[in-house]
C-alpha cells in the first residue's frame, strides 16, 4: 500500500549554482513517535517541476533515509530518477536482472541541466510504502523503485488540494553563469546568525525577523533582489539556557530532533528557507555553549554523535559537498567565491600550558599533498582566487568572529610606568611572540576565549598567507557575538601590506531577548591603535602588523545585507532590524541608520 502527501517539513532551497539546485524534505510519516520511526514503513521523496502550463512536468523519486531522520535531497539539475543511475545498471547486471549495459540510457537516466539565472518552482511530496524487510537489509535503488506506482501517474497529486503551498513548494532562481574571469556587477546577499527559539509566549517573536527577510528577494526599494542568505551559526540552541543548567538542555536525538523541528517548522523562517537560497554552518549551539573537541575526551562523545547526526541531517545534507563528509565548503554566485569554514569541530586546545598549541581550523597539515587540513586549503584556496579573479572580493564566512576583538581579549601591552597601565611588563620589554601567545599575561583571558584570540597559530598563518600573497579584498562574515558591527583591516608594512584591503562584518543576532547579558559594543575594541584598546597582531616573520577600525555596532535583533558594485569597486553594508527597517545607532534625535559603504580595491 503506498500513499501520497506533503512533507513533514521543508521544502528548504540549498546549494545552488547556475544550472542545479538542492532541494531538502523531511517525511512526516504518521507512523512515526518523535525519533521512533515506524521500522515498518518506507518513505520515498517525490519532486516535480512545475511547467507553464501550471501542471507538473518533470518529476523524480529519491530516497529519504531512516538513517537520516526520513530527510533526503534532491540535486535539480544533476540527479536523475531513482534507481537510474549508472552503478544501479551495473548493479542490476551483476544480479542477472539485466542483460548488458544499455547501449542507449532511457530519459530517466540523463540529467537536465538548469538554465542560469532563471527562476523555477518545485513541489514535493513523501510516498510512504509498507517495508517488510528488516532493518539490516539493504534494499537496492533499482529494485525499490519497481515497487513504486509510476511517477507520471501520480505526479499531478502535488498540485492537488491536500498539497498547499506553504508546506510543499519551493521558488529558486539559479545562479547567473559566470565566464572565466568575469563576474557580476552587483551582487547581494543578507547574513545573520544567532536564532534563540525563544521560551513560553516569546516563541512567536524568535520568527518575526524572518518575514522582513523575504522581501529582499525580489527586486524592491532595497535594490537588486539579494541572491542568497548566509546563516553562520546557531541555527538552533541545544542548550537553550546553558550548558551547565540540567533543563532544556538537548542531550538525546528526540531533543535535537525537536530543535529542529521547531525552527524549522515556524512559519516565517519555512517561508524563507522554501523561496530562496540558504547556506548554513554550525557554531557551538548546534553542540553545546563554547564546544570544543576535547569535550570529546571528557565524556562527551555521545553527546557529539547525537548532536552531529542532527546537524547533518537538516543542515549538512542540503549544503554543497565539496570536500566530501567534511563540513566546510565553498559555493559562488556571479564570479564571487565564497569559503565556508568549519571553525567548531575542528578546534582544538589542548591540555597544554597556554595558546601555542591550539588550533581553530583542525590541527596543522603534516602531508599538504595527500591529507591538506582545513587551514591549508582555505590558502591554497586564497591563492588561487588571487590567481585566477585577482582583486574580486573574496568571502570567508567564519561561525567566531575574526575581528573586533572582545577588550578583555586583546593581546596589547600595557605600560607599568603610566598610572593604570596594567600588570604586563613595558612595552619596551615584550617580544611580538610574547605579545600573539600572551605567554607572560592574559594568557588565562584570552585562552578561556570562545573566538579568534584564544587561536593566535590560525590567525597568524592565514594572515601571513594573506600579505606574504598580496590577497586582495579579503571579506569574513561572522556572526556568534550578538552585536553586530563592521571593521576595516589594515596592515603596518611596506607599501604593498598597506594596499591590501580587508574587511570584517558581523551579523547577530536573528533573535536573542538578552542583551543586557551579552554583546555590550563598549565591549569589543573599536580603534586597534588607540591606547586605551591597543591590540596589534604582529604578524610573525614579516615586518607586519594587522590593525582595525570596528564600528556601526547594533545589538537589536537584526540581519545584513551586503551589495556589491563592481562599477565603484565598493561593499555596502546595511543592518536591518526584527521590524525590517534599518536598525539605528544612538538615542532620539541623535539616532542614525547603520549603514556603511566600504571602498575596496578595484576588480572585474
Amino acid at each position: 500500500m503506498a500513499s501520497l502527501r506533503p512533507p513533514g517539513l521543508g521544502p528548504v532551497v540549498g546549494a545552488t549554482t547556475d544550472t542545479t539546485c538542492r532541494i531538502w524534505i523531511r517525511a512526516g510519516d504518521p507512523g512515526d513517535s518523535r525519533s521512533d520511526l515506524d521500522e515498518d514503513r518506507r518513505t520515498v521523496g517525490i519532486i516535480g517541476m512545475l511547467g507553464r502550463d501550471n501542471k507538473i512536468a518533470e518529476a523524480w523519486y529519491f530516497r529519504l533515509q531512516r538513517e537520516f531522520d526520513r530527510t533526503g535531497t534532491f540535486l535539480i539539475g544533476s540527479d536523475v530518477q531513482l534507481g537510474f543511475y549508472p552503478q544501479d545498471f551495473k548493479d542490476q547486471i551483476d544480479s542477472g536482472q539485466l542483460q548488458g549495459f544499455p547501449s542507449s540510457l532511457p530519459p530517466e537516466a540523463i540529467p537536465v541541466p538548469l538554465t542560469p539565472d532563471t527562476a523555477y518552482t518545485v513541489r514535493c511530496g513523501t510516498l510512504t510504502i509498507d517495508d517488510p524487510l528488516p532493518n539490516a537489509a539493504t534494499l537496492a535503488d533499482w529494485e525499490l523503485i519497481r515497487r513504486l506506482p509510476l511517477i507520471d501517474n501520480i505526479k499531478q497529486e502535488l498540485l492537488g488540494p491536500a498539497f498547499k503551498a506553504e508546506e510543499c513548494e519551493a521558488s529558486f532562481r539559479t545562479f547567473p553563469a559566470a565566464a572565466a574571469g568575469q563576474v557580476e556587477d552587483r551582487m547581494s546577499f543578507l547574513l545573520g546568525s544567532c536564532r534563540y527559539p525563544g521560551l513560553l509566549w516569546k516563541i512567536k517573536e524568535a520568527d518575526r525577523i524572518f518575514g522582513p527577510m523575504q522581501e529582499h528577494f525580489s527586486d524592491s526599494g532595497f535594490g537588486k533582489a539579494a541572491r542568497y542568505t548566509v546563516m553562520c551559526g546557531d541555527q538552533i540552541y541545544a542548550d537553550m539556557l546553558n550548558r551547565m543548567v540540567p533543563i532544556l538542555r538537548a542531550d538525546s536525538f528526540d531533543e535535537f530532533q525537536q530543535r529542529y523541528l521547531a525552527a524549522y517548522g515556524a512559519p516565517n523562517l519555512r517561508g524563507l528557507l522554501r523561496r530562496a537560497t540558504t547556506y548554513m554552518i554550525l557554531d557551538d549551539h548546534e553542540i553545546e555553549d563554547n564546544w570544543t573537541q576535547d569535550r570529546i575526551h571528557e565524556g562527551k562523545l555521545n553527546l557529539f554523535n547525537i548532536a552531529i547526526g542532527a546537524y547533518q541531517s537538516y543542515q549538512w545534507s542540503h549544503s554543497p559537498r565539496t570536500f566530501g563528509r567534511l563540513f566546510y565548503y565553498t559555493f559562488e554566485c556571479g564570479g564571487y567565491p565564497t569559503f565556508v569554514l568549519d571553525t567548531r569541530t575542528q578546534r582544538f586546545k589542548d591540555d597544554q600550558v597556554g595558546l601555542r598549541d591550539n588550533h581553530m581550523l583542525g590541527r596543522p597539515t603534516l602531508d599538504p599533498d595527500n591529507h591538506p587540513g582545513q587551514l591549508r586549503r582555505l590558502c591554497v584556496w586564497l591563492s588561487e582566487q588571487q590567481k585566477t579573479r585577482g582583486n574580486v572580493p573574496k568571502f570567508i564566512v567564519t561561525s567566531s568572529v575574526f575581528v573586533p576583538n572582545d577588550m578583555g581579549e586583546r593581546i596589547a601591552f600595557f605600560d607599568d610606568s603610566k598610572p593604570g597601565g596594567g600588570t604586563a611588563p613595558p612595552k619596551s620589554r615584550i617580544k611580538p611572540e610574547d605579545q600573539i601567545y600572551g605567554d607572560k599575561w592574559n594568557s588565562k583571558r584570552r585562552d578561556d576565549s570562545d573566538s579568534w584570540p584564544a587561536y593566535p597559530n590560525t590567525r597568524l598563518e592565514l594572515l601571513k598567507h594573506i600579505v606574504d600573497n598580496k590577497i586582495q579584498n579579503v571579506v569574513f562574515l561572522a556572526g556568534d557575538i550578538h552585536c553586530s558591527n563592521t571593521a576595516v583591516i589594515d596592515f603596518d608594512g611596506d607599501a604593498a601590506a598597506k594596499k591590501l584591503k580587508a574587511f570584517s562584518v558581523t551579523s547577530s543576532a536573528f533573535y536573542w531577548p538578552f542583551p543586557f547579558a551579552d554583546g555590550d559594543p563598549n565591549n569589543y575594541v573599536h580603534d586597534s591603535r588607540q591606547p586605551e584598546q591597543s591590540d596589534p597582531f604582529p604578524i610573525l616573520g614579516t615586518d607586519k602588523i594587522m590593525h582595525y577600525k570596528s564600528f556601526g555596532y547594533s545589538q537589536e535583533d537584526n540581519f545584513t545585507r551586503l551589495d556589491l558594485d563592481k562599477s565603484t569597486a565598493t561593499l555596502t553594508v546595511r543592518v536591518f532590524g526584527r521590524d525590517g527597517k534599518l536598525a539605528t545607532m544612538g538615542d532620539g534625535n541623535k539616532a542614525t541608520p547603520i549603514q556603511h559603504t566600504l571602498q575596496l580595491a578595484k576588480w572585474g
